[in-house]
């Protein structure tokens, strides 16, 4: 019986590890290949011909021939990291959906994780994900925004008053990211107009530059240079920083902006609910989202609006029905923002033919099984806009200027209208971003009138760029 017993013991493990291998070597065979594609030289592989492209505006072209040549899944090199690039709805719903079942996060490339710092948003998972988005969120969402419609208003119409009053011709780029800036400056940071701020536009500037640049950390590279202007804007709001703690407990408000709201913020054991290390994080965050995207659609808008006089008149038919029924030189409020429904309309199909942001990266956090290919642990994942914002199966006759397509959301198959990603992870600064549209192109309307003047092209770095900054002549409306 021992005897017996003294075998089992020995032969039953025998059997166990036997089976394991088996199954090892089954699950082995069976193991998915990698999506088609190359993923060319180490480092840099496609990374210049896609910069190419963007420079070029030929883009969409690039990608699709690789969707042609490999499928709507393929693999590549691009920023130094293996991609594997998919596209379509059902992709945009894996890729927005997939954060909260912990098989893929919103992790940057490298250049942006290097800028922005570890603690932003987009590379937190789970609960400190959640934790650091609330936090935001308790500033950016409507019921909070509506108090600060005053000052950005304020915020436009002096910019008007100093860039645009009295010029014939004005370059609308560079006046719509001085705009977005001076905004985020005040409404965000309190940070008032003065040699600082204007310090901090030139920094700021270098420093987005970075976010699409292949990380090689050389003297005269773009990512060299926005890494030195990091540092110093990262001075610049730690003194921010400082300074509003020092005011809050002198006991000054916690509404004054973004800063004092997420400093203002404690959980159950009194506690502060995000730290300062993701509130100098997440600033950045936020002035390179609300600084980028909102001047490339603003700037867009008003290309739009030249090149189509009717949408041009529903638009000015719309706000000056606002403006005739307020006394004049009061601002706007959030209910007259509710009434501009035709104008949002035409923003949303501007992000629709143009998107403020070509597209973005998602990280594996294992490996992932997709449409019969494996997506290996640690690769980025690429998704970009335009598949579904360009299909005619989803938006009839996708290149023509159409805002009246919008007019009933509720028939735009979800996943498919993604300039602000899609559910559940919509971008939080989205009612910030209607505001600050809708307010601009008020009083853009009902103060001038413009015509298009010099080429008409444009590429793309991080967003887009209209060849010249867009140059326009301009006209008071008053003197029509």
């Amino acid at each position: 019986m021992n005897h017996l017993f003294t075998i089992l013991l020995f032969i039953v493990p025998m059997i166990i590890l036997l089976l394991t291998i088996t199954k090892m070597r089954r699950s082995s065979s069976k193991r998915l290949p990698l999506p088609p594609g190359s993923l060319g030289l180490p480092l840099i592989g496609q990374s210049f011909s896609f910069f190419r492209a963007l420079k070029s505006n030929t883009a969409e072209k690039w990608l699709d021939q690789r969707t042609q040549k490999y499928g709507p899944i393929s693999k590549l090199t691009l920023f130094g990291y293996p991609i594997v690039f998919i596209s379509g709805q059902a992709a945009n719903k894996f890729v927005f959906t997939s954060n909260n079942s912990g098989i893929m996060s919103n992790q940057q490339n490298k250049p942006a994780r290097m800028i922005l710092g570890e603690r932003i948003m987009f590379e937190l998972v789970d609960h400190d994900h959640k934790r650091v988005r609330d936090a935001l969120m308790s500033f950016l969402k409507p019921e909070s925004l509506k108090q600060y419609v005053g000052k950005m208003d304020a915020e436009v119409k002096e910019h008007l008053d100093m860039f645009w009053e009295g010029k014939q011709q004005v370059k609308v780029l560079p006046l719509m990211r001085t705009l977005t800036f001076n905004i985020i400056c005040s409404l965000l940071f309190g940070f008032e107009r003065g040699p600082k701020r204007d310090e901090c536009i030139d920094l700021f500037q270098k420093m987005v530059a970075g976010f699409w640049s292949v990380p090689v950390n050389l003297p005269f590279t773009r990512y060299n240079r926005s890494l030195r202007a990091t540092a110093r804007v990262r001075k610049i709001v730690k003194n921010i920083i400082l300074e509003k703690k020092m005011q809050l407990e002198k006991g000054a408000s916690s509404h004054q902006d973004l800063i004092t709201c997420l400093l203002s913020i404690y959980n159950d054991d009194n506690k502060e609910l995000i730290t300062e290390e993701e509130i100098e994080d997440n600033a950045l965050l936020v002035m390179g989202g609300g600084y980028e995207t909102t001047s490339a659609l603003l700037t867009f808008i008003i290309r739009l609006l030249c090149n189509n006089p009717v949408v041009h008149a529903s638009v000015l038919q719309e706000q000056e029905e606002i403006a005739k029924n307020k006394p004049s030189g009061e601002s706007l409020t959030w209910e007259d923002l509710a009434k501009m429904k035709y104008t949002w309309r035409v923003a949303m199909e501007t992000m629709r033919l143009f998107p403020p942001i070509f597209g973005g990266f998602r990280k594996a956090l294992k490996d992932i099984e997709y449409e019969g290919y494996i997506i290996p642990k640690g690769w980025q994942i690429f998704w970009v806009a335009y598949k579904t914002h360009m299909d005619d199966s989803i938006f009839l006759e996708p290149s023509k200027f159409d805002p009246n397509r919008f007019e009933n959301q509720a028939s735009i198959p979800p996943y498919s209208f993604i300039p602000f990603g899609g559910v559940p992870r919509i971008c939080p600064g989205m009612e910030y971003a209607r505001i600050e549209t809708l307010i601009t192109i008020h009083y853009l309307v009902n103060r001038f009138t413009w015509k298009l003047i010099g080429e008409d092209s444009f590429s793309r770095t991080l967003t887009l760029e209209p060849s010249n900054g867009l140059p326009i002549q301009i006209t008071p409306r008053k003197a029509l």
